[in-house]
């Protein structure tokens, strides 16, 4: 793993970066591995008869615990609230140096792959997006994809780790697409649109969460 914090990182050396992950043995392993699922079972013989009757017993006399116990242990085991997300800077933000917004990394706990790029996303779509050769970000603080991930992780949403595993997720779905570049050169490319931009993020969101990252 690259030791270079996101921070210090252009766009094309995280892209370098997330490429050079995405090739390792470990993470073919990842890429390959997330989609197997163990064949369905074969089905039976179909029974045309109809089902017993249930007993009439008390369904409570079934239960090894009190009833009481079972609902406060389903409320105990209930996801929390979602934390309210802190808004994105505004336009003014979003055209300052991104070093500036180091703070809002304090007390942040780390992220998962699919949720830094979901952060990266409502940058896109908040900020813009932009695909001006070699650049962070254009003049109205508009970002490529990799611009994005950098952002967001100043911003607080994931480490560098994170930022890289992000990356080679990006790069995974972009070879599952066809594209055999970098990303960069991907977010460049002549005619590639906004959209294009979202689309690709969406689908590696979702390749990401499906692996559980």
């Amino acid at each position: 793993m690259p030791t270079t914090t996101a921070a210090a990182l252009t766009p094309d050396e995280l892209d370098a970066q997330a490429a050079r992950l995405h090739d390792t043995d470990a993470w073919q392993q990842i890429v390959t591995g997330w989609g197997r699922t163990a064949p369905p079972p074969s089905p039976g013989p179909v029974s045309t008869a109809p089902p017993a009757p249930a007993p009439a017993a008390d369904w409570r006399a079934l239960l090894s615990v009190p009833v009481d116990r079972l609902i406060a242990d389903t409320v105990r085991a209930l996801p929390p609230a979602a934390p309210r997300e802190r808004p994105l800077p505004g336009r003014i933000g979003a055209i300052l140096p991104d070093r500036l917004h180091a703070w809002r990394r304090v007390g942040r706990p780390d992220v998962p792959p699919s949720v830094h790029l979901a952060h990266a996303r409502r940058i896109l779509t908040e900020w813009g997006w932009q695909n001006t050769p070699y650049r962070l970000r254009n003049i109205r603080g508009a970002r490529c994809v990799c611009g994005a991930m950098l952002t967001a992780h100043r911003l607080g949403y994931g480490s560098a780790e994170t930022v890289d595993r992000a990356g080679a997720w990006l790069i995974a779905e972009l070879r599952s697409q066809g594209w055999t570049g970098l990303i960069g050169p991907w977010n460049r490319f002549p005619g590639r649109t906004a959209e294009d931009a979202l689309a690709l993020v969406d689908a590696t969101i979702s390749r990401a969460a499906r692996a559980g990252q």
